[in-house]
C-alpha cells in the first residue's frame, strides 16, 4: 500500500516513538489524501496519527518471535 513504510519489527530492538510517529504518520496520510490537513482537520488527522503509532506499539510488543532451529 505505502512503500515508504519500513518494517519496524527489528531482532535486536524495539523501535522508537519516533519510528512509529512516520510510519503512522505516512499511512495516515495515505489513508487520507491530505499531506497536510486544513485546520478544520488537523485534530482529526493528528488523533489517527497517534492511535495508530500507539496501537502499532502495542501490536508489536504482544508479538512473539519464532525462530526455528537452523538444520546443520
Amino acid at each position: 500500500m505505502c512503500r515508504s513504510i519500513k518494517k519496524l519489527r527489528f531482532d535486536d530492538r524495539a523501535p522508537t516513538d519516533e519510528e512509529l510517529y512516520e510510519a503512522a504518520l505516512q499511512f495516515v496520510r495515505k489513508v487520507s489524501g491530505y499531506r497536510k490537513p486544513s485546520r478544520v482537520n488537523e485534530a482529526a488527522f493528528e488523533t489517527a496519527v497517534s492511535d495508530i503509532a500507539n496501537n502499532t506499539r502495542t501490536l508489536l510488543d504482544a508479538l512473539t518471535a519464532v525462530k526455528t532451529p537452523k538444520t546443520e
